[in-house]
C-alpha cells in the first residue's frame, strides 16, 4: 500500500506538473489505492509534520519552486521510522456537529472538522490522550454505552473488557449486549430509542443520554447496518446533551488502550507541556539541524 502511495502520487505531481506543496488525499483499503482529491496547496498537516520530524518542510517546498537543492536537508522519506525518537505527535480534529442542528455527527471520506489539536507526548497513548482532552473531550466517570453494528461486536469485545475492568458500567443495545454476554463480558441490556419505553424496567438508551447517565456514548455502524434510525438518535442525542461519542473502531481501540495504561500503569505525563520543552530534553545528538536553531 506504502509504494501504491508514493507512486500514485509520483505520477499525480508530474502530470499536473506541481513543483512546491500538494495535498494529496488517498483512501486504500487493503491493497488497493484511491485519490480522493488533489489540492496545490500546503495542508494543516504541513507544520505539524515539519516540527514533528524536525524538517523544515516550507523552506524545502521553496527550494524545490526556485529549482535549488535539498540534498543538505536529510529530508525524510515514506520509509524513515523512528523520527521523532523520544516524543510522538498526534493531530485531533475538533468539529462543529453542535453548531449544525440534526445533522448526524458521523464520519465519511469528505473533510468534517473545523480545527485541530496537536500535542505531544512520551509515548503514542499519552500524546493520543493529550490531544483529545485538548479538543474538550471529558474523560467518562462511571458508565458508558456501547451500541456496534453486529460484524464488529467481537472485535469490540476486547476494548469493552478492558473498560469493564477499569471500574465502568456497561450499558448495551441488545445485539451488542448478547454478543458481550456470550464473550462473558457483564453489561445491562438497553432498549432501542425507536422502542416504546412506557411501563418497560428495561432502561432506555435516550434516557440514559439525556439525564446525563452515561459519560460516553460509543457507537459504530457500517454500511450493513439496519438500526439506521436508531443509531442516528443515539449519536445526535451525545451530541446535543454534550456526551463525548466515538464512531470509529480503529479510535475506540486505540481510546481503550490509552485509557487502560493510563488509569492501570499509572501514565504519567498528561499535563500540556510544549514543544520546546520537548526540545529543551534532547541532547544535541538527536537535533535534526544545528542544535541552536529552531527544529
Amino acid at each position: 500500500t506504502q509504494m501504491r502511495v508514493r507512486d500514485a502520487a509520483k505520477k499525480i505531481v508530474k502530470r499536473l506538473n506541481i513543483t512546491g506543496p500538494v495535498n494529496i488525499q488517498f483512501v486504500a483499503k487493503g491493497t488497493d489505492v484511491m485519490c480522493i482529491e488533489t489540492n496545490v496547496r500546503a495542508s494543516r498537516s504541513f507544520p505539524f509534520v515539519s516540527k514533528t520530524m524536525g524538517v523544515d518542510f516550507i523552506e524545502a517546498a521553496t527550494r524545490a519552486i526556485v529549482d535549488e537543492p535539498t540534498d543538505d536537508m536529510n529530508l525524510p522519506t515514506l520509509e524513515t521510522r523512528n523520527r521523532p525518537n523520544g516524543y510522538v505527535g498526534v493531530k485531533a480534529p475538533m468539529f462543529s456537529f453542535t453548531r449544525l442542528r440534526g445533522s448526524d455527527p458521523v464520519l465519511g471520506v469528505e473533510m468534517a472538522s473545523t480545527g485541530e489539536v496537536a500535542c505531544f507526548g512520551a509515548t503514542k497513548e499519552e500524546a493520543f490522550l493529550k490531544s483529545l482532552l485538548s479538543t474538550g473531550f471529558k474523560m467518562p466517570k462511571k458508565s458508558i454505552l456501547i451500541s456496534a453494528q453486529e460484524s464488529l461486536q467481537d472485535e469490540m469485545t476486547h476494548s469493552v473488557w478492558q473498560l469493564k475492568e477499569l471500574g465502568y458500567e456497561i450499558y448495551a443495545t441488545k445485539k451488542t449486549a448478547e454478543v458481550l454476554s456470550k464473550n462473558r463480558v457483564p453489561c445491562t441490556v438497553v432498549d432501542y430509542p425507536t422502542d416504546d419505553d412506557s411501563g418497560s424496567d428495561v432502561p432506555h438508551a435516550l434516557n440514559l443520554i439525556r439525564n446525563g447517565e452515561v459519560g460516553l456514548v460509543i457507537n459504530i455502524p457500517t454500511h450493513e447496518s439496519k438500526r439506521l434510525e436508531d443509531n442516528y438518535a443515539m449519536r445526535r442525542a451525545a451530541v446535543d446533551f454534550g456526551v463525548p461519542l466515538l464512531t470509529n473502531m480503529n479510535l475506540v481501540k486505540t481510546f481503550t488502550d490509552a485509557v487502560y495504561i493510563h488509569k492501570k500503569e499509572g501514565m504519567v505525563g498528561l499535563e500540556p507541556t510544549s514543544l520546546f520543552e520537548h526540545y529543551g530534553k534532547e541532547q544535541d545528538a538527536d537535533a535534526w539541524t544545528d542544535p541552536t536553531e529552531f527544529h
